[in-house]
């Protein structure tokens, strides 16, 4: 059977959250520093463990309500992360796995399923294309989130251009 939407799918999830592209989630997350990891800036609350918790808990959320039996609360373990924050490299780990899950969802899918409404974790039913699609979307955001944040703590916060060689 053939599925090239489906196909195409797959192509973007994986590339927004591990292509070799500057913009990918994953490729925000290399060079990150133990004191970057928990910094937060002068009046915010989030740091880029906390950004990478709530992008790992969506994609096992969005699986477990998509494609599994909907049943995961955002306590869940598998949701939290858990130990896995305690440093960058372990936190790859489980955010590779939770992005495992969720491709296998998409994976099994056929083109003809993409328009099929699937349950959300807030309730909603959704197209899967949709779902898709804001998993995607999501990944590039935050990985934007963590380039700015990891630049406000370098006080590096210029375009490429703008920097001297």
């Amino acid at each position: 059977m053939t599925a090239p939407a489906v196909d195409q799918l797959l192509y973007l999830l994986d590339e927004a959250f591990a292509g070799e592209d500057w913009h990918a989630l994953l490729s925000q997350l290399h060079a990150i520093t133990p004191v970057e990891w928990c910094w937060a800036p002068p009046g915010g609350q989030r740091a880029i463990r906390d950004i990478v918790q709530h992008v790992g808990g969506c994609k096992v959320m969005y699986e477990n309500y998509a494609f599994g039996d909907a049943t995961l609360s955002w306590e869940h373990p598998l949701v939290t992360g858990g130990e896995a924050l305690a440093d960058v490299a372990s936190a790859v780990a489980w955010l590779r796995e939770s992005h495992a899950r969720l491709r296998r969802g998409v994976a099994g899918l056929d083109d003809a399923q993409l328009n099929r409404p699937r349950l959300t974790n807030w309730g909603e039913l959704k197209e899967t294309h949709w779902i898709v699609a804001v998993v995607i979307q999501h990944d590039l955001y935050h990985a934007g989130e963590i380039n700015h944040l990891r630049a406000l703590y370098r006080r590096d916060d210029r375009w490429e251009h703008e920097r001297e060689p």
